[in-house]
Order: structure tokens, then C-alpha cells, then sequence
């Protein structure tokens, strides 16, 4: 019972860093898609008239699009 026990705490401590590595530019990169992806989409009640943070791309979308030619035109 003991040697399993050992070998679990051996193991335990020889976790690969490049896992935790994935794991954590994938949260950040989730994290920064999800936002933007949020920044671009209608806006919540009481963000309708404010303004997009500078950091925040534009997206162009097909709604987008068709009013910016019926504007043009």
C-alpha cells in the first residue's frame, strides 16, 4: 500500500510544465477571442450609446456591410 502511495506522490511531481503551459495560453486566448467577440456584438442594455475600447478591432459583418453601402448609395 505504501509503494503505491509513493508512487503516486512520484509521479505526481513530475508533471509536465509544457501541459500547464497549453492550458494557460488557451484560457488567455479564449479569454481575449471571447472578449472581442463580445466587444463586436449588439451591445447590453445601458451600452448603446458608449463608445468601442481602442484596442478592440473592427469587424466587419455581413449586417455591417449592407448598411454601410445603403449609407453610400
Amino acid at each position: 500500500m505504501n509503494l503505491l502511495m509513493e508512487a503516486g506522490v512520484a509521479s505526481a511531481s513530475h508533471f509536465p510544465i509544457s501541459f500547464t503551459l497549453v492550458y494557460v495560453v488557451g484560457f488567455i486566448a479564449a479569454v481575449t477571442i471571447g472578449s472581442i467577440a463580445w466587444y463586436n456584438s449588439k451591445r447590453p442594455a445601458g451600452w448603446e450609446n458608449k463608445e468601442r475600447p481602442n484596442i478592440v478591432p473592427k469587424v466587419e459583418t455581413e449586417d455591417n456591410a449592407s448598411q454601410g453601402e445603403t449609407k453610400k448609395g
